[in-house]
């Protein structure tokens, strides 16, 4: 049985997970505490510091679910796990702050770039972004760069990302579409279930 710290950045994601968690009760394989981050590169690396910090057990993973933003070809509802994370905010020559602008590795099977920032993306960021790093697919949050920053530094405690695709802004999705989806894609037991069934 693994000990796994799920990080959930938002109260929905946060209510979502713990609901599929208790109705799945004693089937599951693995020991769950589940830590509500807040929003943002700051909240989620304050947050998943404390907790590795101050676990009376160390976790044997970290994981980060929710919603994430897409690009053309992922649809709404499909499930993502990539497999490496960078910030697209960071400015930075390459090169010269490799801790911060270079990409971290994810245990996640997905050859999927998951691209963190400190604001929501519409069309013209996510073409920006996809131009600037030469990729065509990927998936963008608010929190995981940060956490997985926050594990290396803490004890290299390994990171996977599992997030359902609420929107695709190329697609002409914007915040409202985004807001639509989370307010009907309540049950989490799908996300719950890829934990469940990844083998670390």
């Amino acid at each position: 049985m693994k000990n796994i710290l799920i990080v959930a950045p938002t109260e929905r994601e946060n209510k979502n997970i713990r609901l599929a968690i208790e109705r799945k009760g004693g089937q599951l394989k693995n020991r769950y505490a589940v830590a509500f981050s807040g929003i943002g590169k700051a909240a989620a690396a304050a947050t998943i510091t404390r907790y590795l910090l101050q676990a009376e057990q160390p976790y044997d993973m970290v994981v980060v679910i929710g919603y994430a933003a897409g690009t053309l070809g992922f649809h709404q509802g499909d499930i993502v796990m990539p497999n490496r994370v960078q910030y697209h905010d960071a400015d930075i020559p390459e090169g010269f702050i490799p801790e911060v602008s270079d990409a971290r590795a994810l245990c996640g099977s997905d050859d999927v770039m998951v691209f963190t920032g400190d604001s929501f993306v519409n069309a013209k960021s996510v073409a920006e972004i996809k131009q600037r790093f030469s990729v065509e697919k990927a998936i963008f949050d608010m929190e995981i760069g940060a956490i997985a920053i926050a594990c290396e530094m803490a004890n290299n405690t390994p990171v996977l990302a599992v997030k359902v695709i609420s929107d695709v802004p190329e697609d002409g999705h914007t915040e409202l579409s985004y807001d639509e989806f989370a307010n009907t894609y309540l049950d989490f037991t799908p996300l719950l279930d890829k934990i469940e069934s990844f083998n670390l």
